[in-house]
């Protein structure tokens, strides 16, 4: 009897650390799940718009539009009228393509237009006010897209935006505290106090007349209304006033061009991201097939070993992206070679698991990379089976701080990402060639990553993010986070990111969310850990495909993101 008991309490006491292990096991956390259509944004009230657009029978390139002008009225930071953007896409056929809207030159640019009679950068040329700004591309991009593959009435696409700027937007605490670091800069900017000058609080509703009235005249009048129209003639003559050299002539000639994107596998995905003048598609291509030989899973997530590997085939791509991108109508890009097997072979052969390899002796260590971190990205899948990667931006928060308050947007500072000297860094850090050196009607080169993946044919993925020269890598370490670790989408959203850009040399990281005895094992091989440079890497939206079909939306709390879907 009293064995039998014994044998019983034994059983229980089984079940107990049992369930008490099965407790403490990590329940995977999950974003926004729906079954057939998903937006993905920088503001609640963007996706919303979204997917109300594909909720009454909209695609992807409809809401595309909605989303876009809504982030211009909800997220003046990054999302603009006057600004520009990239776009892939895969439709629900497998066919896959890009779209350039990145801004050009003036023709009026020239190459030293930022230097002194000495040679020397002047500062903030580049950077604030009329001079910094880059013909818009945003409208031309979202009117381009729509018109190739959408099928809904642009005024049904663009009524909800327009009454959402009617309606006004309420202020969160991130942009509370962004309008008040900016605040001096737009008084600084602007010959007169502008409405985003105000001192806003959080809960506070911002009505943005004249915004709404700019897009009801693009709604009627369609994309020649910015670039041809009344609006081109005001926002010409703003500028021109505030002592800009962006005329009538620049604003009518330009065009969004289809790309060609890049496309490359890794394991079984495939990847298929933006081509140049952005740099993110060849980056990033080189960067993972440098590390595919390694097993990275095995290394562990943000392990020493994973973070080295990582960062040396980081560091190595910056170098190449610093010297041979720039615009392809401009330049001639050895694109083949540079994400072939052999060429990062070669590249990766020096690498050690002992040591750093420092930045010095890694070619082409004459130049240096900036780029705004300020951003903003957004994915939809719809519910046909289509989806876009879309990243858009002015470059720095508020662009140029300069605000049209007659046209109610920010302008760009989108010059600042040319090489205004080679060999000097931009506001990013980032050093630029002559690759990327300043013409008339060039676009310059960019670090947005848009991106979709496939899993044996499939459609996986949609993801991108803001983050200037991290975005690269903050793309690609999603994409990690969810093939080798079996991350959710939300998880790898979320997770602690790093970044080598090459120069400076050191390997930038969120701070306080590393294994100090990480961090410790790193500065013994030779790296220059930086907690400092980059309190935020990347605020990452994507949506994953589960293999039951289902959707994730996962939204980065760094940000004020959000999914939405049905």
């Amino acid at each position: 009897m009293k064995l039998k008991n014994i044998a019983i309490l034994f059983f229980l006491f089984l079940i107990i650390i049992s369930c008490k292990k099965q407790n403490n096991k990590q329940v995977p956390v999950r974003g926004l799940i729906t079954e057939k259509a998903m937006v993905v944004s920088a503001r609640a009230e963007a996706s919303k718009i979204g997917k109300q657009i594909l909720a009454q029978g909209g695609n992807a390139f409809d809401a595309m539009m909605a989303t876009d002008l809504a982030l211009a009225v909800a997220y003046p930071y990054a999302g603009n009228l006057g600004g520009g953007g990239f776009m892939v896409y895969r439709l629900n056929n497998g066919e896959i393509g890009a779209l350039d809207y990145r801004e050009k030159a003036p023709l009026a640019a020239t190459k030293n237009m930022y230097l002194d009679s000495l040679g020397n950068i002047i500062p903030e040329l580049s950077t604030r006010g009329a001079m910094a700004v880059g013909v818009p591309g945003t409208v031309a991009g979202v009117f381009e897209a729509q018109k190739k593959f959408g099928i809904l009435p642009i005024e049904s696409i663009i009524k909800p935006v327009i009454n959402l700027a009617k309606k006004g937007i309420v202020v969160t605490k991130k942009q509370e505290a962004r309008f008040t670091e900016k605040r001096e800069d737009f008084l600084k900017t602007n010959k007169d106090t502008i409405l985003f000058a105000k001192h806003w609080k959080a809960k506070d509703t911002i009505v943005q007349n004249n915004l709404a009235n700019t897009l009801s005249a693009i709604m009627k009048n369609g994309p020649d209304e910015f670039y041809k129209g009344t609006s081109a003639k005001i926002l010409a003559k703003f500028i021109q006033e505030n002592g800009g050299i962006i005329t009538e002539k620049d604003l009518a000639s330009y065009k969004a061009n289809w790309r060609t994107p890049i496309t490359f596998n890794y394991d079984d995905l495939k990847i298929i991201s933006m081509s140049p003048p952005s740099s993110g598609g060849i980056a990033m291509a080189q960067i993972l097939k440098s590390v595919e030989s390694f097993n990275l899973s095995k290394l562990g997530h943000n392990s020493t070993e994973f973070i080295q590997v990582l960062a040396e085939a980081e560091r190595r791509a910056y170098a190449d992206r610093s010297f041979y991108l720039g615009d392809p109508d401009f330049i001639k890009i050895p694109q083949s070679k540079l994400i072939s097997d052999a060429y990062l072979k070669d590249r990766m052969k020096n690498f050690s698991f002992e040591k750093a390899t420092p930045s010095s002796t890694v070619s082409h260590g004459n130049v240096d990379i900036i780029e705004s971190d300020e951003t903003t990205h957004y994915s939809i899948i719809d519910q046909f089976g289509n989806a876009i990667s879309v990243t858009t931006t002015l470059n720095s928060g508020y662009g140029s701080k300069l605000y049209c308050e007659e046209l109610g947007f920010f302008l760009n500072n989108e010059m600042d990402d040319f090489s205004s000297k080679p060999g000097v860094p931009n506001v990013y850090g980032l050093i630029g060639a002559e690759a990327n050196a300043i013409l008339p009607e060039k676009r310059m080169l960019s670090s947005m990553t848009p991106t979709i993946v496939e899993k044996n044919g499939k459609l996986l993925m949609s993801v991108g993010t803001p983050g200037g020269s991290t975005i690269i890598t903050s793309v690609l370490q999603t994409i990690l986070n969810v093939h080798e670790f079996n991350m959710t989408m939300q998880e790898a959203v979320e997770a602690a990111r790093f970044h080598h850009q090459w120069l400076p040399d050191e390997i930038r990281m969120e701070p306080n969310r590393f294994n100090k005895k990480t961090i410790k094992s790193l500065e013994k091989k030779g790296y220059i850990i930086n907690e400092e440079r980059s309190p935020v890497i990347g605020i990452v939206d994507g949506i994953l495909v589960w293999p039951d079909g289902t959707l994730e939306g996962g939204a980065d709390s760094r940000g004020d993101d959000a999914a939405d879907g049905f």
